[in-house]
């Protein structure tokens, strides 16, 4: 329960911008290695191909705690719903002069109808009630997208889910 109150503590923080202050020239490329340092360990212990693809470099201001866990949150759901020998990919790319971070996964994905639903604070999905979670992972994930002016798209992959994070502003 502190858990939940403490996660609904953060987004409200988050979406009142008050973490704004915080901003600084953050490296995705260190964060993304970061990141997948972290959960490299969970993904082999599951008999998950995780790899990181980075084609460009990019920093961009903001609040480097909040972005970790925008993208632990990320790759924790992509681990959590592949199967084993399933593949997970965290990609950092350039689009339109824009830096654009990917997760994708093959596992089963989200329905194209759930996909905005599941960015609100408590929904799951019916096939995920059973595993751990209270819904506020991706909520979390959008809220911080948000505040660092990223556009946030969940796309089919073919199997599994695609979500894409696309800066809008770069440089630091």
């Amino acid at each position: 329960m502190l858990s939940t109150f403490n996660a609904l503590l953060r987004i409200a923080r988050i979406e009142s911008g008050e973490r704004h202050a915080a901003f600084v020239a953050v490296d995705l490329q260190q964060l993304l290695r970061d990141v997948v340092e972290f959960y490299a360990p969970l993904a082999e212990e599951r008999q998950q191909s995780l790899e990181l693809g980075v084609s460009a470099s990019a920093q961009v201001p903001g609040d480097r705690d909040l972005l970790f866990q925008a993208f632990a949150n990320l790759l924790d759901n992509a681990i959590k719903y592949t199967p084993p020998q399933g593949r997970i990919t965290l990609a950092l790319s350039e689009q339109a002069d824009h830096p654009c971070v990917t997760v994708a996964d093959s596992g089963p994905g989200i329905p194209e109808q759930e996909r905005d639903n599941v960015l609100r604070r408590f929904y799951r999905l019916e096939e995920s009630r059973a595993l751990a979670g209270n819904g506020l992972g991706l909520s979390l994930v959008a809220a911080v997208a948000k505040l660092h002016d990223a556009r946030l798209r969940m796309q089919d992959n073919a199997p599994g889910l695609r979500v894409v994070m696309e800066f809008t502003r770069a440089g630091g």
